[in-house]
């Protein structure tokens, strides 16, 4: 797995590459809570490069959308979602807790 952050005037950018599992799902985490705790709380998750996502990593991604969304401070988006991957977000029932956007210009707009 490899994650790249960029941080935009409105947002922050993370793209997602590879696989999020049980053994990178920490190291995930990690990244993004460094984010948040740097008082960040707009974040676009770009998954185009994303090739599977387990339960531990979904887990992650509400964990990080509770926190941005408690005290109305922001969100979590999603942006590039691969089909195998919104499978994954449909059968979880998570679709309706993201706004889901086809690419991620259109999801930093959303900021």
């Amino acid at each position: 797995m490899e994650i790249l952050h960029n941080e935009l005037k409105r947002c922050d950018v993370v793209k997602i590459k590879g696989r999020i599992d049980s053994s990178t799902a920490p190291k995930f985490a990690e990244e993004v809570n460094e984010i948040v705790e740097a008082g960040r709380f707009r974040i676009v998750m770009d998954m185009e490069e994303l090739d599977f996502i387990s339960s531990a990593g979904l887990r992650v991604l509400i964990g990080t959308q509770k926190t941005c969304k408690r005290y109305n401070r922001g969100e979590v988006v999603l942006a590039n979602v691969p089909e195998t991957i919104m499978a994954s977000l449909e059968l979880a029932g998570f679709t309706p807790l993201f706004k889901i956007f086809d690419t991620a210009v259109s999801a930093v707009g959303n900021f």
